[in-house]
């Protein structure tokens, strides 16, 4: 069934969900009712929270303020290694922020076109989830230079000029950057500013807008820029700006092609036309974000971890799991999936979201987040700073763990994690709350008739298979509360205040729970994991193992040399004058145990091939590690003679399914792929 249909349809489809999800009844003067949903209903308005103002479409999910979320446990554990890593240290390294003679604090200074913003984003929301003081104000002192850089035509920040017309895909980022402030702060200088600028946009012919690659590929930011500032100010003229931005961004509707097929533009630009359906009503614009997601990954995503094998532009032919996908694409990929969730409800945005953010960008970075690589891949057994080319579309040392390399995920990894934060605990347009992204945080909010409340939520997720919930009021209140249940989870559980309310409710939809809550009232939400296999075809049959959301790949004893950053670094990479490189190295990952494994499997029962071990959770609560991980999988293997290194020193491709395997048969150990710097997590298949 197409989606169309699916919106079209879902009045039947609740009706029926409705007789799959079983309830109890507490004795209360209300009763407690679930009903299971593919999305949330938008025929209420949400008092509470600024949402999409008429006549754009309403939102399925509404984000809360930037303040509104605290994570706990391993995300938590996650931004603070981001802040005291290479994210908070940034500005001490990167040439680009280097506040001398910078675009972006004094007009036409030369550094910092896109570099500022694309780190400032994720920088400030950072800054805002830890109320970090420090970098609080070093975030101010950027913004500052911003709002000081409008001119008189209402155009602000540097002037680049490509091809006789101006460049406006920096200021795209940077209009991010001022809204998460304006949600902090409340500044009106942001909505001065953005009205401003979008007044001098609308005088721009269309011949001269929109025109350069970057700008005209990802004019859908741009255009939800547009409409975040709609629904604060109502003006008509953004709503035809909104209208001529469409027009003028590269077309993303195409039903057999793509306007370009660049790593970072796939997984960011795919989502314009559902952005541009808030305002046209058009379901053919939400039909085609999804058309074109799945074009890429019937082409290139043949892999596991969520992501396609573009390297940085993807090529016919080359769609092997050793191929891999930049920094920026995992992190805009994440960023995408959550406003595709905000503006679809489809929970799948949501499995999405998890599968990117769990198993294929942890193993970006180095475990202390100190240092990043601009290429990973699902299948990836050197992790250097050789030329690997034409094995890898680029040109220059791109596997290597550098701090002073690849500009644009240097800066824009930013992003990644504060975004999702920001997504764990969303409002609804009937005015209650919803889960629909799992991980340990403690949210306030308001509800019902603007009454505010807090809820924690406490899991090691996804690698635990139970959520807690605790809500906290000041008396008796009634609102919708939407739990996410996994499409991968068959034998879900809920229970309330120790009573069990739902068993097996529907997969991939969203137990809506109507109740009078009180102060204390505790929800358990039960996800018990089993054991998946995922075949691609498309790649010689290979195949992935799943349990639950974790993707699981081979453990491979990770050997790391320590070397120069500088001497390593791409060519265009740029640092400031004095960085000590001996306190920001470059770490290459070499294996120290044999990689190439096919599995032996009873495709007739998983559970005799494969053995869940559970370990004790990490004390340091990071779970990313091959020495932290608190799950492993026990299977048989045996190896490939014919599967090796090749001549551009990557993995070699996957091998033919009947490629000879070794006479002996060894033990293996499999853990999530997220934690795995070196891996194999496509794997041949040896035994039936």
């Amino acid at each position: 069934m197409t989606i169309i249909k699916r919106l079209q349809n879902i009045g039947k489809v609740v009706l029926f969900v409705f007789l799959l999800c079983p309830t109890n009844v507490l004795a209360e003067n209300k009763p407690t009712t679930i009903i299971c949903l593919d999305r949330p209903v938008t025929d209420q308005t949400n008092v509470n929270y600024l949402s999409n103002r008429k006549p754009l479409q309403p939102l399925r999910f509404i984000k809360l303020p930037v303040t509104a979320i605290k994570p706990a446990g391993w995300l938590r554990k996650y931004l603070e290694l981001q802040r005291d890593g290479l994210t908070g240290h940034l500005g001490e390294i990167s040439a680009w922020l280097d506040k001398k003679d910078n675009a972006w604090l004094k007009t036409g200074g030369q550094n910092g076109w896109e570099e500022v913003p694309y780190w400032l984003k994720g920088y400030g929301n950072l800054a805002y989830i830890l109320n970090d003081p420090q970098m609080i104000t070093e975030t101010k002192v950027w913004l500052e230079g911003v709002f000081k850089s409008q001119q008189p035509d209402g155009y602000f920040g540097p002037i680049t000029i490509r091809n006789g017309k101006r460049d406006l895909w920096a200021n795209m980022i940077m209009l991010w950057a001022l809204q998460s402030f304006y949600e902090y702060s409340g500044d009106m200088r942001v909505i001065s500013l953005m009205t401003n600028y979008f007044k001098w946009q609308s005088t721009v012919a269309d011949a001269d807008f929109l025109k350069d690659y970057w700008e005209n590929s990802r004019g859908g930011d741009n255009l939800f820029s547009v409409y975040w500032l709609y629904n604060i100010t109502g003006d008509p003229f953004l709503l035809e700006l909104g209208n001529k931005i469409h027009r003028n961004t590269a077309n993303w509707m195409d039903e057999s092609t793509l306007p370009n097929w660049h790593n970072v533009n796939l997984a960011q630009c795919f989502r314009e036309p559902a952005t541009y359906f808030m305002q046209t009503g058009d379901l053919a614009m939400i039909q085609a974000s999804y058309n074109a997601f799945n074009l890429v990954r019937r082409a290139f995503g043949q892999v596991p971890g969520g992501m396609f094998g573009a390297d940085e532009n993807a090529r016919l032919g080359y769609i092997d799991p050793r191929q891999g996908t930049e920094t920026c694409g995992f992190v805009e990929q994440m960023s995408s999936d959550e406003i595709m969730l905000r503006i679809t409800g489809d929970p799948f945005w949501a499995e999405h979201a998890e599968e990117v953010a769990f198993n294929s960008y942890p193993a970006a970075v180095m475990p202390d987040f100190r240092a990043l690589r601009y290429i990973t891949c699902p299948n990836e057994v050197v992790s250097d700073s050789k030329d690997h080319s034409p094995g890898i579309q680029n040109s220059g040392p791109f596997l290597a763990m550098n701090p002073f390399s690849s500009r644009c995920c240097q800066h824009n990894h930013s992003q990644g994690w504060p975004y999702y934060v920001e997504h764990l605990v969303l409002a609804t347009p009937d005015n209650g709350v919803a889960f629909a992204l799992y991980g340990a945080c403690t949210a306030t909010l308001k509800v019902a008739g603007n009454i505010p409340i807090a809820i924690k939520e406490e899991t090691n997720y996804p690698f635990e298979e139970q959520v807690r919930f605790s809500v906290n009021t000041t008396g008796k209140v009634d609102f919708p509360l939407y739990l996410r249940i996994p499409a991968w989870c068959k034998k879900a559980k809920i229970k309330i205040n120790g009573v069990v309310q739902a068993e097996k409710p529907s997969t991939g939809k969203y137990a809506q729970i109507k109740r009078e809550w009180s102060d204390g009232d505790k929800i358990v939400l039960e996800l018990p994991m089993e054991l998946s296999m995922k075949k691609w075809e498309v790649n010689k049959n290979n195949v992935s193992v799943n349990y639950g959301p974790l993707t699981m790949s081979l453990k491979i004893k990770e050997r790391y040399e320590k070397i120069d950053s500088k001497a390593t670094a791409i060519g265009d990479s740029k640092w400031q004058e004095g960085v000590d490189a001996t306190k920001w190295p470059t770490y290459e990952i070499f294996p120290e145990t044999p990689w190439n494994y096919a599995l032996q499997i009873n495709k007739q029962s998983l559970q005799q091939s494969f053995k869940v071990v559970r370990k004790p959770w990490s004390s340091d609560d990071f779970p990313f590690t091959t020495g932290s991980v608190p799950i492993e999988i026990h299977v048989k293997g045996e190896r490939i003679p014919s599967w090796k290194i090749d001549k551009y020193g990557l993995c070699g491709v996957l091998p033919d399914e009947k490629a000879a395997k070794a006479d002996k048969v060894e033990d293996i150990i499999l853990i999530p792929m997220g934690a795995a710097r070196l891996r194999i997590s496509a794997f041949p298949v040896a035994g039936e």
